[in-house]
């Protein structure tokens, strides 16, 4: 049955609808229409739908339709602050103005990118470290303040995306006074939420809508019970994400943050208490002491067993007493100042948190630790959060649209919807519309090593070698391991003589723009070069990977997923390993062609797609280019590709 929905959907589409009337060089396609069809048949029906759409599909458009003539309430979520950047500036208003809609749209970041002008004013009179950045920083900072409407970090072009200024001039849900704050009215963050809920159509990103689910911010959470409809762009991130945020966490930097935070209201509204400042810096010197303990190197690792070793417990036993001493003498003070108050809050919930992590028996949550240079943090992960998002998703009358390019493992949705809890949702696979076999190459190449030989590496040096001298460069170099990007950075350029670019070199954007500009580099990436990065054209036409992303045996949730699987008589390979590094691979395969003038050659240099029973899987899971198993082939795809451009 066609709804009214889905006829205003069609009639937009149309050959000469109000789409390709209004938007330069649209052409309608089948596999985007057919997904508009079915994102209005859940709006009218109040249901769930989980759609991939190959690269090249249109989804975006494929949503916005019919979520801008729905004439309902919409969340928009996207993967990233940065997806969720160029879907408001730049893909929205183009279809809002075809559409000649006139609804009421916002754009919603979660707090920490959105100035807080109390704790800017405390920190710009109290510097809390003589650092001659910061305290320029805070100059830049202070003088922005009185010209900013929005007081979206993201302005601040001029001061570097990591610099030390930022958590100091920031809020989070633990040092926020809430309406206990002097300039409460004024708060930016108060007014974006506000706009947020005048508006019709919200654009947050995965982050801010499962903490405010997790119920552990406020403000938004008036937010979502308005809302008819949710739309999830990039949806095979939520599990991982949703997992997270229905978990709980503890860190040293909550802890330093608050004991600083306790010094500062010492120094300006309780000077007559000289014995809380000693005990907040007694207990920051144990959290200190207790973050040497772990490695010194950035990492992961299983809690459970380190929380057992003597010295461990020691150091939290430390630890614990020195917040349970600081606890009683701030009760004492209730009542003198909002920041105590405020700390004395946050100081049970730690306390609490930090008790819960000790827990070493609970069953059906991964217990894990994770470091950085300086702190360390303490997770509690649910195993699944599928019971959980089902009742969520159950409670309401709501449609709710899950999308990416990157959802189905062999061709079905099995696993995502058993990970999200979405038993009766409605599920469509559309294949790309580009024509892969005659735009791309994929290339196995035979006689590699195993990929944990030590051979590996000087054979990927070499087939990387000729690869890019065939292609002048435009190359991704994928890797699975921080390690092998290492190695492969200090040996490439001795044998190239095109730019090398190396991701922690600089930040992610600029990479980027420094690849399309110099237009022959070769760019090394791991993690997050996998996903999100949209390169067009004859800019990059070569894409390597060095193995299959299976992820590493020793990560901590992994390995409890694992163990949850085996406990319930299910194989955990191929209930969890294979379904993950499937959707990985998709991932990093789609950075190849984005275009339907696009051509290039995908490499992925692991044996296993070919010797394993289970490389069958990832090939099914492929877009279809043609194959082959000689890297000459590969070598003569990109030189005429090279000759006709």
């Amino acid at each position: 049955m066609t709804t009214a929905l889905a006829r205003q959907v069609l009639a937009a589409f149309a050959v000469k609808g109000k789409l390709a009337s209004n938007i330069s060089g649209f052409n309608p396609r089948a596999a985007q229409l057919q997904m508009a069809e079915a994102v209005a048949g859940a709006i009218s029906a109040n249901t769930a739908l989980v759609v991939e759409a190959g690269t090249g599909t249109g989804k975006t458009y494929a949503y916005l339709v019919p979520a801008l003539l729905a004439g309902k309430k919409v969340i928009l979520s996207t993967g990233t602050k940065n997806l969720q950047e160029q879907l408001f500036l730049r893909d929205l208003p183009k279809v809002q103005q075809a559409l000649a809609s006139p609804i009421h749209t916002a754009l919603l970041k979660g707090r920490a990118n959105y100035l807080c002008l109390f704790r800017l004013e405390q920190h710009y009179n109290h510097v809390p470290v003589q650092d001659d950045q910061l305290i320029q920083d805070l100059s830049l900072i202070k003088k922005w303040s009185a010209e900013t409407q929005s007081g979206d970090i993201g302005e601040l072009s001029y001061i570097a995306e990591d610099s030390k200024a930022l958590p100091y001039v920031t809020s989070t849900t633990d040092n926020c006074l809430g309406k206990d704050c002097p300039v409460y009215e004024d708060c930016h963050l108060l007014k974006a939420r506000k706009n947020a809920q005048a508006a019709d159509l919200v654009v947050v990103n995965h982050h801010l809508f499962f903490a405010d689910l997790a119920l552990k911010d406020t403000g938004f959470g008036e937010l979502l019970p308005e809302m008819d409809v949710i739309i999830f762009d990039e949806a095979h991130q939520l599990p991982d994400i949703a997992s997270d945020y229905f978990g709980e966490q503890v860190s040293s930097r909550l802890l330093l943050d608050l004991c600083r935070d306790l010094e500062l209201a010492c120094k300006s509204e309780l000077r007559d208490h000289p014995q809380l400042v000693k005990v907040a810096e007694k207990l920051a010197s144990l959290v200190r002491d207790w973050r040497l303990l772990f490695s010194a190197e950035p990492g992961r690792g299983n809690w459970r067993d380190l929380a057992q070793q003597p010295p461990m417990q020691t150091a939290l036993t430390r630890v614990n007493d020195a917040i349970d001493m600081l606890y009683q003498v701030l009760k004492g003070s209730l009542g003198r100042s909002d920041t105590v108050d405020s700390v004395f809050e946050r100081l049970a919930q730690l306390k609490n948190r930090l008790l819960k992590m000790q827990d070493l028996q609970q069953t059906g949550v991964s217990l894990w630790y994770e470091t950085t240079r300086l702190h360390v943090s303490l997770h509690l992960t649910p195993l699944s959060i599928a019971e959980r998002f089902k009742a969520i998703v159950a409670a309401g009358q709501r449609s709710w649209i899950f999308t990416s390019a990157t959802l189905s493992v062999n061709e079905g949705f099995s696993h995502y919807t058993a990970q999200m809890g979405l038993d009766d949702a409605q599920t469509l696979l559309l294949e790309s519309p580009f024509d892969y076999a005659s735009q791309a190459m994929l290339c196995l190449p035979r006689y590699l090593p195993e990929p944990h030989q030590q051979q590996m590496g000087p054979a990927l040096l070499e087939l990387a070698v000729k690869l890019i001298k065939a292609n002048n460069g435009r190359c991704f170099f994928l890797f699975t391991s921080h390690r092998m990007l290492q190695w492969m950075a200090s040996a490439l350029p001795e044998h190239i003589h095109q730019p090398v670019l190396v991701q922690g070199s600089t930040g992610k954007r600029l990479l980027l723009e420094q690849f399309v500009t110099l237009d022959n580099a070769v760019l090394l990436g791991t993690g997050s070069f996998w996903e999100g990065v949209d390169v067009r054209g004859d800019t990059l036409s070569c894409v390597i990977i060095d193995k299959l992303p299976f992820a590493s045996p020793d990560d901590p949730l992994l390995q409890a997923r694992s163990e949850d699987c085996q406990r319930r008589g299910l194989d955990p390979f191929s209930t969890v390993q294979l379904p993950q590094a499937v959707i990985t691979l998709k991932q990093g395969v789609g950075r190849l062609i984005r275009d339907v003038t696009d051509r290039g050659v995908l490499v992925i240099c692991d044996n296993r797609l070919v010797t394993r029973p289970y490389g069958s899987v990832f090939l099914k899971s492929l877009p279809p280019m043609r194959r082959s198993r000689s890297l000459d082939d590969a070598v003569a795809f990109l030189q005429q590709t090279r000759q006709e451009q």
